[in-house]
């Protein structure tokens, strides 16, 4: 496994992460002890960086997690996120109407003792704002997580969705080490100023849903999807957009298999191709994807490899949004 350097701190992580959203939240049902194998199989491959939320599962993939982190603490960087709570005990997507962020002080407070407990560690290596709360000044909320660094809850602290305003006003206040943001071959916002600007401030980059979610593998299954699955109410999946995407899907695949790869691995090492200060990280809970996801960290595109991309996406522009309005509300502030 190639390591990579998390911002200035020198913490070397694996090139791939490991997303664990998927194992208890958003994606349909899961099984309990096949993640599990997942996480034990993720460590035998060197894959040392878990990612993971509050929000996910409402606090059970937290849980989940803790079966396998707490005897192999040593050998695991842990990131979790707070601000997305629920007016019930359901959790659900960011647009649901039953989901609220909140940033304020006096949550955070509650949020990093609550995910503590539910890891069962001592220390957060990395902690997030989910979202920047647009009720409350960034700086504010950076001032509290700061605390938490000083009272030796969380090691290092990231933001997630933010704006390059946001992220030069919180790097004023904290160093930042890590911008969680969506970033893939099909979602690209963030090469326009939010890149440049982490970049001159030594910020990493963790592109979460690099594989577009799963969008090569799956757009031609959202008829198979389970009911609470959240990818069926994106605009990617609609019906305006489909006969684009399964288009675009199928020559992004074909382009693959002519190099003897998956259109998903295709997919992630193009991310992977970007830089050496972006640390992605696919979600799985199947042992499977685990291993093809692991083995596009050593493909190398080539530049006629990346022009042939870049022309496939230009044949099929209309791809649609990556999120719902609602949820696009929340992300970029």
């Amino acid at each position: 496994m190639e390591f990579r350097k998390l911002g200035k701190t020198g913490q070397g992580l694996s090139a791939i992460g490991l997303g664990c959203m998927g194992m208890s939240f958003a994606y349909g049902p899961s099984d309990e002890q096949e993640s599990i194998n997942t996480l034990h199989k993720a460590l035998d491959l060197g894959v040392n960086f878990w990612d993971t939320a509050d929000m996910y599962g409402n606090g059970e993939n937290e849980k989940l997690i803790s079966k396998v982190l707490v005897p192999n603490r040593d050998k695991i960087f842990i990131a979790t996120k707070f601000g997305f709570r629920f007016k019930g005990e359901k959790a659900s997507h960011s647009a649901d109407s039953g989901t609220y962020f909140d940033g304020s002080p006096e949550w955070i407070k509650k949020a990093v003792d609550f995910s503590l407990q539910r890891l069962k560690i001592e220390e957060i290596d990395l902690y997030y704002a989910h979202r920047v709360d647009k009720n409350i000044p960034i700086e504010e909320t950076v001032g509290v997580m700061a605390d938490l660094v000083k009272a030796g809850k969380v090691k290092y602290l990231g933001l997630s969705e933010a704006s390059p305003e946001s992220i030069r006003k919180a790097n004023k206040i904290h160093p930042i080490t890590a911008l969680q943001s969506e970033y893939s071959i099909l979602t690209k916002d963030v090469e326009n100023e939010i890149l440049p600007t982490i970049r001159e401030l030594g910020i990493t980059l963790v592109p979460y849903s690099p594989l577009a979610r799963g969008f090569f593998s799956n757009i031609n299954e959202i008829q198979n999807f389970a009911n609470e699955d959240f990818r069926k109410t994106l605009p990617r999946y609609q019906a305006e957009y489909l006969e684009n995407n399964r288009k675009l899907a199928k020559e992004i695949n074909d382009f693959a298999e002519s190099k003897g790869i998956k259109g998903t691995q295709l997919a992630l090492a193009w991310v992977l191709n970007q830089g050496n200060d972006i640390i992605p990280i696919p979600g799985t809970k199947r042992i499977k994807y685990l291993e093809e996801n692991i083995a596009a960290a050593s493909i190398k595109l080539s530049k006629s490899d990346l022009e042939i991309i870049d022309s496939i996406l230009k044949k099929y522009p209309n791809v649609g949004e990556r999120y719902t309005e609602g949820s696009m509300k929340l992300v970029n502030n």
